[in-house]
Protein backbone atom coordinates (compact mmCIF):
# COMPACT_ATOMS: atom_id res chain seq x y z
CA UNK A 1 0.00 0.00 0.00
CA UNK A 2 1.28 2.97 -1.14
CA UNK A 3 0.60 6.77 0.53
CA UNK A 4 1.12 9.54 -1.25
CA UNK A 5 1.64 13.16 0.46
CA UNK A 6 1.34 16.57 -1.37
CA UNK A 7 2.82 19.66 -0.25
CA UNK A 8 0.80 22.66 -1.34
CA UNK A 9 3.26 25.91 -2.22
CA UNK A 10 4.16 27.96 -5.02
CA UNK A 11 7.10 26.63 -7.40
CA UNK A 12 8.72 30.04 -7.99
CA UNK A 13 11.77 31.18 -6.46
CA UNK A 14 10.05 34.80 -4.98
CA UNK A 15 7.72 31.53 -2.74
CA UNK A 16 10.25 30.49 -1.34
CA UNK A 17 9.96 30.23 2.32
CA UNK A 18 6.56 32.25 2.52
CA UNK A 19 3.61 31.28 4.50
CA UNK A 20 1.66 29.75 1.28
CA UNK A 21 4.52 27.03 0.85
CA UNK A 22 4.56 25.43 4.39
CA UNK A 23 3.92 22.96 2.53
CA UNK A 24 6.94 22.34 0.67
CA UNK A 25 9.06 23.29 3.86
CA UNK A 26 7.11 20.85 5.66
CA UNK A 27 7.94 18.45 2.39
CA UNK A 28 11.41 19.12 2.40
CA UNK A 29 11.52 18.70 6.43
CA UNK A 30 10.12 15.10 6.08
CA UNK A 31 12.44 13.81 3.14
CA UNK A 32 15.00 14.38 5.18
CA UNK A 33 14.08 12.63 8.35
CA UNK A 34 12.87 9.88 6.66
CA UNK A 35 16.36 9.21 4.21
CA UNK A 36 14.11 9.61 1.05
CA UNK A 37 16.11 10.76 -1.87
CA UNK A 38 15.84 14.29 -3.20
CA UNK A 39 13.15 15.32 -5.30
CA UNK A 40 13.62 15.45 -8.56
CA UNK A 41 11.35 16.69 -11.61
CA UNK A 42 8.79 14.87 -12.50
CA UNK A 43 8.00 16.01 -16.15
CA UNK A 44 4.53 13.84 -16.71
CA UNK A 45 3.09 14.96 -13.60
CA UNK A 46 3.85 18.41 -13.21
CA UNK A 47 5.39 17.74 -9.55
CA UNK A 48 8.48 17.82 -7.97
CA UNK A 49 8.98 13.97 -6.60
CA UNK A 50 10.67 12.07 -3.85
CA UNK A 51 10.08 8.66 -2.99
CA UNK A 52 10.59 6.18 0.16
CA UNK A 53 9.52 4.02 2.48
CA UNK A 54 8.34 4.74 6.76
CA UNK A 55 8.40 1.19 7.93
CA UNK A 56 6.67 -1.01 5.48
CA UNK A 57 4.82 1.88 4.16
CA UNK A 58 5.59 3.46 0.40
CA UNK A 59 5.12 7.01 0.43
CA UNK A 60 5.54 9.57 -3.00
CA UNK A 61 6.04 12.99 -1.26
CA UNK A 62 4.81 15.53 -4.10
CA UNK A 63 5.25 19.24 -4.22
CA UNK A 64 2.80 20.24 -7.52
CA UNK A 65 4.64 22.41 -9.82
CA UNK A 66 1.47 24.66 -10.61
CA UNK A 67 0.21 27.15 -8.21
CA UNK A 68 -1.32 26.51 -4.89
CA UNK A 69 -4.80 27.24 -6.48
CA UNK A 70 -4.33 24.47 -9.62
CA UNK A 71 -2.86 21.81 -7.31
CA UNK A 72 -6.08 19.43 -7.98
CA UNK A 73 -4.88 18.98 -11.61
CA UNK A 74 -1.47 17.40 -10.22
CA UNK A 75 -2.76 15.09 -7.69
CA UNK A 76 -5.41 13.54 -9.13
CA UNK A 77 -2.68 12.67 -12.04
CA UNK A 78 -0.76 10.88 -9.62
CA UNK A 79 -3.72 9.53 -7.69
CA UNK A 80 -4.55 8.16 -11.22
CA UNK A 81 -1.18 7.33 -12.36
CA UNK A 82 0.26 5.47 -9.26
CA UNK A 83 -3.23 3.96 -9.17
CA UNK A 84 -3.79 4.97 -5.41
CA UNK A 85 -6.74 5.04 -3.34
CA UNK A 86 -7.94 8.65 -2.28
CA UNK A 87 -8.16 7.76 1.33
CA UNK A 88 -4.11 6.83 0.88
CA UNK A 89 -3.50 10.64 0.19
CA UNK A 90 -2.14 13.51 2.93
CA UNK A 91 -2.52 16.74 1.92
CA UNK A 92 0.06 19.18 4.25
CA UNK A 93 -0.88 23.02 3.79
CA UNK A 94 -0.91 26.50 5.72
CA UNK A 95 -4.00 26.88 7.51
CA UNK A 96 -5.00 30.88 8.39
CA UNK A 97 -7.69 29.26 11.01
CA UNK A 98 -4.56 28.24 12.99
CA UNK A 99 -2.61 29.94 14.85
CA UNK A 100 1.14 30.11 14.11
CA UNK A 101 2.99 27.20 15.97
CA UNK A 102 -0.17 25.10 15.89
CA UNK A 103 -1.05 22.05 13.42
CA UNK A 104 -3.91 19.93 13.00
CA UNK A 105 -4.89 16.73 11.26
CA UNK A 106 -8.35 16.55 9.52
CA UNK A 107 -10.49 14.05 7.46
CA UNK A 108 -13.27 14.51 5.00
CA UNK A 109 -13.71 18.20 6.19
CA UNK A 110 -14.47 20.95 3.60
CA UNK A 111 -11.77 23.54 2.20
CA UNK A 112 -12.31 26.26 5.06
CA UNK A 113 -11.89 28.59 2.05
CA UNK A 114 -7.86 27.04 1.39
CA UNK A 115 -8.26 27.25 -2.70
CA UNK A 116 -5.78 24.68 -3.24
CA UNK A 117 -7.73 22.08 -1.08
CA UNK A 118 -10.55 23.56 -3.07
CA UNK A 119 -9.27 22.58 -5.99
CA UNK A 120 -8.01 18.92 -5.30
CA UNK A 121 -11.31 18.49 -3.41
CA UNK A 122 -12.89 19.29 -7.22
CA UNK A 123 -10.60 17.31 -9.13
CA UNK A 124 -11.07 14.60 -7.22
CA UNK A 125 -15.25 15.00 -6.30
CA UNK A 126 -14.27 13.51 -2.85
CA UNK A 127 -12.80 15.29 0.61
CA UNK A 128 -12.07 11.85 1.80
CA UNK A 129 -8.40 12.41 2.49
CA UNK A 130 -6.43 13.56 4.85
CA UNK A 131 -4.68 17.06 5.96
CA UNK A 132 -1.91 18.09 7.67
CA UNK A 133 -2.84 21.86 8.45
CA UNK A 134 -0.56 23.92 9.61
CA UNK A 135 -0.97 26.65 11.22
CA UNK A 136 -0.19 30.67 10.57
CA UNK A 137 -2.24 32.77 11.95
CA UNK A 138 -1.20 36.00 13.74
CA UNK A 139 -3.07 38.71 15.52
CA UNK A 140 -3.04 41.46 12.42
CA UNK A 141 -4.95 38.84 10.59
CA UNK A 142 -7.48 38.72 13.20
CA UNK A 143 -7.58 42.55 13.11
CA UNK A 144 -7.66 42.18 9.00
CA UNK A 145 -10.77 40.35 9.32
CA UNK A 146 -12.89 42.98 10.94
CA UNK A 147 -12.40 45.56 7.96
CA UNK A 148 -13.91 45.57 4.54
CA UNK A 149 -14.23 42.89 2.18
CA UNK A 150 -11.21 44.33 -0.22
CA UNK A 151 -8.75 45.14 2.96
CA UNK A 152 -9.35 41.62 4.01
CA UNK A 153 -8.77 40.38 1.28
CA UNK A 154 -5.63 42.18 0.08
CA UNK A 155 -4.04 41.74 3.51
CA UNK A 156 -4.52 38.33 3.33
CA UNK A 157 -2.87 38.42 0.11
CA UNK A 158 0.04 40.00 1.05
CA UNK A 159 -0.03 37.91 4.28
CA UNK A 160 -0.04 34.18 3.16
CA UNK A 161 3.03 35.41 0.47
CA UNK A 162 4.84 37.19 2.84
CA UNK A 163 7.99 35.45 4.37
CA UNK A 164 8.67 33.84 7.68
CA UNK A 165 10.76 35.62 10.44
CA UNK A 166 13.86 33.98 11.90
CA UNK A 167 12.16 33.62 15.09
CA UNK A 168 9.77 31.73 12.95
CA UNK A 169 11.73 29.72 11.30
CA UNK A 170 12.89 28.63 14.85
CA UNK A 171 9.54 27.64 15.63
CA UNK A 172 9.15 25.98 12.80
CA UNK A 173 11.78 24.17 13.15
CA UNK A 174 10.13 22.33 16.37
CA UNK A 175 6.37 22.34 15.02
CA UNK A 176 7.75 20.44 11.42
CA UNK A 177 9.34 17.59 14.18
CA UNK A 178 6.15 17.16 16.18
CA UNK A 179 3.88 16.92 13.10
CA UNK A 180 6.31 14.27 11.26
CA UNK A 181 5.42 12.59 14.30
CA UNK A 182 1.75 12.82 14.19
CA UNK A 183 2.12 12.15 10.55
CA UNK A 184 3.94 9.08 10.59
CA UNK A 185 1.34 7.44 13.45
CA UNK A 186 -1.62 8.60 10.88
CA UNK A 187 0.52 6.14 8.06
CA UNK A 188 1.70 3.62 10.38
Amino acid sequence: MTKLIIGLGNPDEEYQNTRHNVGFMFLDYLAKKIDANDFAEDKKHNAMISKSKIEKTSVILAKPLSYVNKSGDVVLKLIKNYKLKIENLVVVHDDLDIEFGSFKNSFEKNSGGHKGVESIIKALKTNKFYRLRIGTSVRALLKAREQSDKKRDDFVMDFVLSKFTKMEHEKLKSLFKEASERLLQILG
